[in-house]
């Protein structure tokens, strides 16, 4: 399991940040469960009982047993979500793939439709005071805002929300506790015998587990929020969450009883269990609550997708570190695609009751691919065979009852998410297609042969200098290794005269803040080979690197970079350095089959609209050639002409 002592430090500010981005999901659901789950039927004792009873044992067993005890110890170097947990078992069976796509692909698809029905519903509460007011324009407004301020990093975003889910949660416990004293007999609800007489017996009972569901959704992205808090802040803070829920969903079960035999017609029983005086600022505090649901998704996607780009499962978009603080990461493209993503959802649904439709069936699977998932890595750390057997049996029957209840939302809005999770699975699974046909036909050879061709070159005057010190980016990761395509580069295509010769390659590593390197000098002042190793959470910034690397260098007297240039060196200026970047693109001298074909052509349309090669590294744009070299995959039939003679 998991062995960062540091992750399960807490602290005051941990535990504020951690109810500011990770709870608010989980933490507004009881604006609308209870009434998803009554629906249009009469209120009565039987339902109400088992329904709390229900969600009661939901959040025990889903979200406190399995998310926060068990699987919150399975980080990735102290980061979390589902493909942190794909990365720690992947090496054990090539299937495992299979579940972390569709996982990642419904977990984004979920926060897409997370943060419209949130901010929706709690908009939508004023119409308790303003029956005429006009929504869309205030939710897409409010989206846009939240949007914006991602740019300022999860730390800022989380002690400004803090405060107000802080109030949130109080008030959630204070109303549900008044309704609770008056109404002892709700607690009869702690007895499962009550969720499973629902279950079983009562008309549609089973069915109402779609309802049942939605109390649980914002448990994945707790998960995915790991390396943003820290496994102890979310525990500890999660004991204060769950009480407080719990004592709502109990307050919404005791007024529910107390109005046994009328019908909801649409009203909440979250507002109505208010006090009059107390529903104005009542509907604001929840307002802003719901607001803030948004971005335990939001800020659980960023942490998806740069995970993704490391699994070779995204293209290389750029990613911004706010702060030096761990875990604090945003996306710029993705949390534009994001943003509208939900505006054509708030346009295309118009109102959160539609919405609901399409919201938790995305989600459903992924909580069920996290399961098997997790079950690999308890199987891997040698967990009692009985004890894995009842994991695994448990949890894929309490989520594939989830899932069959939710598939009958399918035609009424839920086609909707599973088509987001489709497109975006589709651009996974290409990313991943072509990164392997890429690999399996990619050129290396031996960098040491290469040694005198390259001093011969350096030496040879008829040919005008290209660089005093010229730098390729290398993905050889052998350091006597050097691809074929740099050799064609430097000797071919046109021959490159520079004093110095380097060659670049980065690696990622596991460890999230790595910042190693390791020089190999192949022939003194004439080829050199630099390996940086970087964790995984560390920015690309390679020519500020650079040029650490090559000062220790100077300083322990192991390369000369003054100019070679007569004029200039004898003024002793500092030689001239360039970057060499070679971009592929897909030859026309192909033949590949029709599928391989199809991949690597929406492959390079996708890479053609996001980060260059320069700019994923972090190199200064003056200074650098990118150069654009054919990946010939597979050469085309020998072509076969007859000369003719006149």
């Amino acid at each position: 399991m998991g062995s960062h002592k540091h992750l399960d430090k807490a602290s005051a500010a941990g535990l504020l940040v951690a109810l500011g981005i990770i709870f608010g999901d989980i933490g507004t659901s009881p604006l609308y469960v209870m009434q998803a789950i009554i629906g249009k039927e009469a209120i009565s004792a039987e339902v109400v009982y088992g329904a709390v009873s229900c969600v009661f044992w939901t959040l025990t067993l889903q979200t406190t047993l399995k998310y926060v005890i068990l699987i919150l110890r399975a980080d990735n170097k102290g980061e979390g979500g589902i493909l942190a947990l794909y990365a720690l078992v992947r090496k054990n069976a090539t299937w495992l793939t299979v579940p972390a796509i569709i996982g990642a692909s419904t977990l984004l698809a979920d926060g897409i439709i997370t943060p419209p029905i949130s901010v929706s519903s709690a908009v939508e509460g004023l119409k308790i005071l303003y029956p005429n007011i006009e929504t869309i324009p205030i939710v897409i407004g409010i989206l846009t805002l939240l949007f914006i301020i991602q740019i300022f990093g999860t730390t800022i975003v989380g002690r400004a929300f803090g405060p107000v889910m802080m109030i949130w949660f109080v008030m959630l416990a204070v109303l549900g506790l008044y309704q609770v004293s008056g109404h002892l007999e709700i607690l009869k609800s702690l007895n499962p015998y009550y969720g499973y007489q629902l279950l079983a017996n009562h008309p549609g009972g089973f069915w109402m587990l779609g309802g049942v569901f939605l109390c649980t959704t914002g448990a994945e992205a707790l998960y995915s929020d790991l390396g943003h808090c820290g496994r102890g802040n979310i525990r500890i803070s999660w004991v204060f969450v769950k009480t407080c829920l719990i004592l709502n969903y109990f307050g919404q079960g005791a007024w529910l009883i107390a109005n046994s035999g009328t019908y909801l017609n649409g009203k909440k029983p979250f507002f109505e269990m208010m006090p009059d005086w107390w529903l104005l600022p009542g509907i604001a505090i929840a307002t802003m609550a719901a607001v803030i649901a948004s971005q335990a998704l939001i800020s659980g996607s960023f942490t998806l997708i740069s995970e993704a780009i490391r699994l070779n499962f995204w293209p290389k978009v750029r990613l911004v570190y706010p702060s030096d603080q761990k875990g604090q990461l945003y996306v710029p493209s993705v949390n534009w695609l994001l943003w509208a993503g939900c505006v054509g959802i708030v346009l295309y649904f118009k109102e959160s009751s539609h919405m609901e439709a399409a919201y938790g069936l995305a989600i459903t699977m992924t909580m069920i691919m996290t399961t098997i998932l997790m079950s690999v890595y308890l199987y891997v750390h040698k967990v009692p065979k009985w004890l894995l057997a009842i994991f695994i049996v448990v949890y894929l029957a309490i989520e594939g009852a989830f899932l069959a209840a939710n598939l009958l939302k399918f035609t009424h809005g839920g086609w909707v998410s599973l088509l987001l999770a489709t497109v975006i699975g589709l651009v996974i699974t290409v990313w991943l297609k072509a990164y392997f046909i890429k690999l399996r036909l990619t050129e290396f050879e031996s960098l040491e042969k290469y040694i005198g061709p390259l001093r011969e070159l350096s030496n040879d005057i008829s040919i005008p200098k290209y660089s005093t010190h010229l730098i390729f980016m290398s993905n050889a990761s052998h350091e006597s290794e050097i691809e074929n395509k740099i050799i064609y580069s430097i000797f071919y295509k046109r021959p490159k005269r520079a004093d110095i010769y380097w060659f670049v390659h980065v690696e990622t590593t596991d460890e999230p803040y790595t910042m190693d390197y390791h020089v190999n000098i192949m022939a003194e002042d004439d080829v050199i080979k630099v390996t940086f190793r970087l964790g995984f959470r560390i920015e690309q910034r390679i020519n500020l690197f650079f040029r650490k690397v090559v000062e220790d260098m100077v300083v322990n007297k192991e390369v000369d970079i003054t100019s070679r240039y007569e004029s200039l060196n004898r003024q002793n200026i500092t030689g001239d350095f360039r970057f060499i970047v070679l971009e592929r693109y897909l030859s026309l001298e192909n033949n590949l089959p029709f599928t391989e074909e199809v991949i690597m052509k929406i492959y390079f349309a996708i890479k053609s609209i996001t980060t260059s090669e320069d700019k994923w590294f972090g190199l200064d744009s003056s200074a650098v050639k990118v150069e654009k070299v054919p990946l010939v995959l597979t050469p085309s039939e020998k072509i076969r002409m007859k000369r003719i003679y006149s």
